[in-house]
């Protein structure tokens, strides 16, 4: 984000505090204007000539900016199978700790092969869940479908 006496170009497309258009102006006539309402010129792009800037209260560019580069929390998906073999079973709940612990939410699906396996892929589930706690709530029950079985864990 380029702020105030960082902006390079001659003239710029001016926009006010309302977004109000206020016409193609020249930097040091912005900056004046800028000064004088006691806020910041803050160039929105650079990808037209001349460039777009608006003006902003004192500070709300720096949130702005750090608003934009925080991180977006994901939904990642553990697939599993009832018949899962205990080590392949710990190695995915610790998969599903570290995405927790990094702020992703994760929905755990178990896939059936037929329908007698709803029981034992939802106790399958469940015992995640009790070992997930520590790092994550559901965000809904357990949803049994006719091919799987899933639930979203969020951080806590």
């Amino acid at each position: 984000m380029i702020v105030n006496e960082s902006i390079k170009a001659a003239e710029v497309h001016l926009f006010g505090l309302d977004g109000e258009d206020l016409g193609i102006v020249t930097k040091e006539e912005a900056l004046k204007l800028a000064k004088a309402s006691k806020v910041d010129l803050v160039c929105t792009s650079l990808l037209t000539s001349p460039p777009p800037c608006r003006l902003i209260g004192k500070g709300k560019a720096k949130d702005q900016e750090l608003a934009s580069r925080e991180r977006k929390a994901k939904v990642k998906e553990l697939r599993l199978t009832p018949q899962i073999e205990e080590h392949d079973l710990e190695t995915k709940r610790l998969q599903a700790e570290r995405l927790l612990k990094q702020g992703d939410s994760v929905l755990l699906t178990v896939k059936l092969t037929n329908s007698k396996q709803g029981a034992e892929a939802k106790g399958l589930v469940e015992s995640l869940l009790r070992e997930l706690k520590p790092f994550g709530k559901p965000l809904t029950g357990i949803q049994v479908s006719g091919k799987q079985v899933s639930v979203q864990v969020d951080p806590i």
